[in-house]
C-alpha cells in the first residue's frame, strides 16, 4: 500500500470530514482497520524522518512515538537498513527512537539512555548531531558550562 495515496486520501477525508477509513490504492478500494489507520495516523511523523534521512537531508534523528508500535518501528527500520537504537521513556508508554548514519548511532550509545542526565559535551554534540544550529548550540553549550542553563543529574 502506498503510502502517498493513503495521505492523499487522509487528506481528502479531513477535509470533506469524511469518517470513514478507504484508501485507494490503483483503482481498488480497500478498508484500513481501525488499528492500520491508528498506527498510521500515530506514525506519520516517524515516516516523513525516514524519507528524510533517505533524502540525505538528516544523518541523525531523534523522535518520541507510543512504545505499543515499536514492533513496526524496529521492522520498517531493518527492512531499510537504517542504524537505530530505542530507548524507553521516563513515560512508559513512549519510547524515543534514534535513527541514521552508523556512527552517529555509535556515538549516541555511549551516552546515558535518559537524556535529562547528558552532560554538557554530551547535549552539545547530539543537538550538533541532530542538525540543530551550530551556533545556538555553542551558546547553549556555554550557558550549561557557567551555570546559567541546569540540565538534569549526571550520572558520573
Amino acid at each position: 500500500m502506498k503510502i502517498s495515496a493513503i495521505a492523499q486520501y487522509n487528506y481528502f477525508c479531513a477535509s470533506n470530514n469524511i469518517r470513514n477509513r478507504q484508501t485507494f490504492k490503483g483503482s481498488k478500494v480497500e478498508m484500513l482497520t481501525p488499528e492500520q489507520y491508528e498506527e498510521y495516523n500515530d506514525l506519520r511523523v516517524f515516516n516523513h524522518h525516514i524519507y528524510e534521512y533517505k533524502k540525505g537531508i538528516r544523518s541523525l534523528i531523534l523522535t518520541t512515538e507510543k512504545s505499543k508500535h515499536r514492533n513496526a518501528i524496529e521492522e520498517k527500520l531493518q527492512k531499510n537498513n537504517i542504524p537505530y537504537l530505542i530507548h524507553k521513556h521516563d513515560n512508559k508508554e513512549l519510547i524515543n527512537v534514534f535513527f541514521g548514519d552508523e556512527p552517529c548511532i555509535k556515538v549516541i550509545s555511549t551516552f546515558s539512555p535518559k537524556l535529562n542526565r547528558l552532560n554538557a559535551e554530551q547535549d552539545f554534540i547530539l543537538g550538533v548531531l541532530l542538525g540543530y544550529d551550530k551556533v545556538a548550540q555553542c551558546d547553549r553549550y556555554l550557558s550549561i558550562k557557567t551555570g546559567k542553563l541546569k540540565l538534569g543529574p549526571t550520572e558520573e
